[in-house]
């Protein structure tokens, strides 16, 4: 069974071992906390859980929730909402970015960790639609968006810009 948990001191070391080895830069999903040290990441789980409420926000970003998404006890994959847009994320990246780690793509993970996580940003997200971004080139990604109900609202060279009706 899959589903979605909020990020926790409880799970902590779970936590630490997906993180730190997701890369830097994939696919349009950035990590700056890549390769950080386990005692790094106390403060990054801190970060992270008060981002969600608005708090010590770096300048130009929004509140921000971070989910794991669990297959019964494995983290299989990170999921992020941004609670609203601001200017630079409407062409930018949108309300949601996922991760799914590279032993398990392949298996409808994502299409289910964002199906679930569609129904929390329809509670959280104030605007009409959930903004989504895609890089052309990643293909598996584009078409778990459109299997959670998106539609192509736009393109530029590099990106599909999809929208999920709330």
């Amino acid at each position: 069974m899959l589903y979605l948990k909020e990020i926790n001191f409880d799970d902590i070391e779970k936590e630490y071992l997906f993180v730190c080895v997701i890369p830097v830069d994939e696919n349009g999903f950035t990590n700056q906390w890549h390769g950080c040290t386990r005692e790094e990441f106390d403060e990054v789980v801190r970060k992270r859980m008060a981002y969600s409420k608005g708090e010590e926000l770096p300048e130009g970003y929004v509140p921000e929730t971070f989910f794991y998404l669990w297959k019964e006890d494995v983290i299989v994959g990170e999921f992020r909402i941004r609670h609203f847009l601001c200017e630079s994320l409407i062409e930018g990246a949108g309300h949601i970015g996922y991760f799914i780690g590279k032993e398990y793509r392949g298996r409808g993970y994502a299409t289910e960790g964002l199906r679930l996580l569609l129904e929390l940003a329809r509670k959280i997200v104030p605007e009409e639609e959930i903004y989504l971004r895609v890089l052309k080139s990643n293909t598996p990604s584009f078409k778990v968006i459109c299997k959670n109900g998106a539609y192509v609202a736009g393109e530029d060279e590099t990106h599909y810009l999809l929208r999920v009706n709330k």
